[in-house]
């Protein structure tokens, strides 16, 4: 079981990459979960296009898109999780934040999505946005 991480033509090395992955897997076992084989794949605005419009029928610019591919086989949360840098990088400055903030913050939304928590409705948006926060805050 594995966090691993791949690039798609950027230019982009994920500093810290173990600590980064012991946080994932802290983050999965404190929602009661186990992990199995993650990928996180750090791309560019077109390439993330080119999967949304292909695999959600979305013609929308997104920061994150998460792939589930847990079955009754999987040992733990499997899954593709795909991060449009340049969207990461807009939001930070959007938001204020430094871009490795606003990196941790998509890092662990992918995480949360494997887990089964959504972010359609306000409501569980906002539950989003609190599991968020509180697993930014234990990275340390």
């Amino acid at each position: 079981m594995a966090v691993r991480y791949f690039y798609e033509e950027v230019n982009f090395k994920l500093p810290h990459p173990r600590k980064t992955s012991q946080w994932i897997a802290d983050t999965v076992k404190k929602e009661k979960g186990s992990l199995g084989d993650v990928s996180y794949v750090f791309c560019k605005d077109s390439f993330l296009l080119e999967l949304n419009q292909k695999h959600l029928n979305h013609d929308t610019l997104t920061d994150i898109i998460a792939f589930d591919l847990s079955d009754e086989s999987s040992e733990g949360i499997s899954g593709e999780i795909y991060i449009s840098l340049e969207r990461v990088a807009e939001n930070a400055e959007k938001y204020d934040a430094a871009f490795m903030q606003e990196l941790h913050r998509v890092l662990i939304h992918g995480i949360l999505h494997l887990l089964g928590y959504s972010d359609k409705t306000e409501a569980e948006k906002v539950l989003m946005r609190k599991k968020e926060e509180a697993y930014l805050s234990l990275r340390k």
